[in-house]
């Protein structure tokens, strides 16, 4: 149960895009950005935390106004907008990139690779951006990987074959190689289709968060976090206040300290923003 105390101290709010701000046609509710704004004048702060490229990120942040870095990729990569400054970022080293590539080409596995801005993928790996499910990314065809090596956040492999796939992340995995974190997961556009993440271990949308309150010198007690994925558990264990939308999954939702009755497609979202706005009033 969160006090109203708690709401009238909230300095930042942390969205979670996909399910949580978007309904299912990406869009932002009207409600929300007419709450977003009067909180602003408020003074609250306004972000994502995201698992989508930071390029995926930034027409969302102009239609909200949002001035706050964004944390994209699970916080593995952390910059205003719009002045673009980069305040935090977790490339893999590139010899674990070219190991990755490697058994990739071996195993004849598809793959791409993941920067700030956009998936990059070779003439091999044209099929990538049909078969990805990275909303709103931007890919780019290269000649060569050579130049995209030394600053890649994440590397992305797909195949229908996952034996292959699991064998591939247990090359990458401790004891064998150190400082990677992968996660395997089932294509939910592409029946039969199966993925590979890796990313420099560390990243998550939690301690993404943990970088930006140091770096904006604010308590992670006087932030919000709002989500309804896996990929936000972490952030629900924190000492934020923490929102699931009714949509949220079972394990987002029994670490809420607030569950809204309106879902992602209803601007569940707006429900909790008109709620600190309140409380906001009520202090003055």
């Amino acid at each position: 149960m969160v006090e109203l105390q708690q709401l009238q101290k909230l300095e930042l709010i942390v969205f979670d895009l996909d399910g949580t701000l978007l309904n299912d046609e990406g869009e932002i509710g009207q409600e929300s950005i007419r709450l977003v704004r009067e909180l602003k004048e408020m003074g609250v702060a306004f972000t994502f935390a995201s698992g989508r490229l930071y390029s995926a990120l930034t027409k969302y942040a102009e239609q909200l106004g949002i001035e706050t870095p964004l944390i994209s990729l699970d916080g593995a990569y952390i910059r205003y907008f719009p002045d673009g400054k980069t305040i935090y970022e977790e490339y893999i080293p590139r010899s674990k990139v070219e190991k990755a590539i490697s058994l990739a080409d071996q195993f004849l596995i598809k793959y791409a690779l993941c920067h700030a801005e956009a998936i990059y993928y070779t003439e091999h790996n044209e099929v990538v951006p049909d078969l990805i499910d990275k909303f709103g990314a931007k890919f780019q065809e290269v000649e060569t990987y050579g130049a995209l090596l030394d600053s890649t956040l994440e590397i992305l492999f797909i195949s229908d074959y996952k034996e292959r796939l699991r064998y591939i992340k247990k090359c990458l995995e401790f004891p064998r190689t150190l400082g990677l974190i992968t996660s395997y997961s089932k294509s939910t556009s592409n029946e039969g289709l199966y993925y590979l993440e890796i990313k420099r271990r560390g990243s998550s949308k939690a301690s993404g968060l943990k970088h930006l309150l140091r770096h904006l010198h604010t308590n992670i007690k006087n932030t919000a976090v709002i989500g309804d994925w896996y990929n936000d558990i972490e952030l629900f264990e924190t000492k934020a206040v923490k929102v699931a939308l009714d949509n949220a999954v079972h394990d987002i939702k029994e670490r809420a300290d607030i569950i809204t009755k309106r879902s992602n497609n209803d601007d569940g979202v707006a429900e909790f923003l008109e709620q600190v706005k309140s409380a906001k009033l009520a202090k003055k």
